[in-house]
């Protein structure tokens, strides 16, 4: 029980950041605030089964023998692995939940050899810089297990969130079938901000798809304006 505690702990510290970094990321990529990713709340799920895989590897391998680039190697794996499952998930829904269709190399827009080597990247970061951090945290957690309540709270906001969003997802997942398109997450919520900008309407960050329009009065603009891109 010790062990898992302390898996769900690194989880929420990988959604947590996770979140943050996709923030930032977003600024500076498309010029605006975004709130990134599935859920409402600050947190990126993908990201914390990232951190508890790398986490899971380090602890697996740290005492072996085995060179550390093949560790980094099978980290980039393993990383690009989930995100080939999540992205996979997504589109049988008709929904991207990103977006790599103009890299090079990409497979259906969901893995590319850029992200790949990015997600590669960190794992280095993490065997050999952040991994003593985050054994610390373990190590803290381990003696204040009294801080599970927390997580357990954290547990609920984001089981609430989960039902919520996925009321939302449904309702876009089926009007993108019904109409046959792919509906891209992140360009939606764009899509709706730019839009709330010109009626001059107060745009919710925490919640972009809870507007003052119906949401498949926007998911019909939406699709207007993909198909004039074409």
């Amino acid at each position: 029980m010790n062990i898992f505690l302390q898996f769900i702990f690194i989880f929420y510290m990988g959604c947590t950041l996770g979140w943050i970094l996709e923030l930032f990321y977003r600024r500076i990529a498309h010029g605006k605030w975004i709130n990134p990713g599935f859920l409402i709340g600050p947190y990126l799920p993908i990201y914390g089964f990232g951190l508890a895989t790398l986490t899971l590897i380090f602890l697996l391998f740290k005492d072996s023998n085995l060179n550390p680039i093949i560790i980094i190697l099978l980290m980039g794996v393993l990383m690009t692995l989930i995100e080939l499952v999540g992205g996979i998930i997504g589109l049988k829904n008709n929904v991207k939940l990103w977006d790599y269709s103009d890299q090079w190399g990409n497979y259906k827009g969901i893995i590319c050899p850029l992200f790949s080597a990015i997600w590669t990247a960190i794992g280095a970061l993490y065997y050999f810089i952040l991994a003593p951090y985050v054994m610390h945290a373990l190590d803290w957690f381990s003696k204040n297990l009294a801080f599970s309540y927390t997580l357990g709270l954290f547990t609920g906001c984001i089981i609430i969130d989960f039902i919520y969003s996925g009321k939302l997802y449904l309702k876009i997942r089926e009007y993108a079938k019904n109409n046959d398109i792919t509906v891209k997450y992140e360009q939606f919520k764009m899509h709706i901000k730019d839009a709330q900008a010109k009626r001059k309407e107060k745009y919710s960050f925490l919640n972009p798809f809870k507007q003052s329009k119906p949401l498949k009065d926007y998911l019909v603009d939406y699709k207007k304006a993909k198909l004039e891109k074409k």
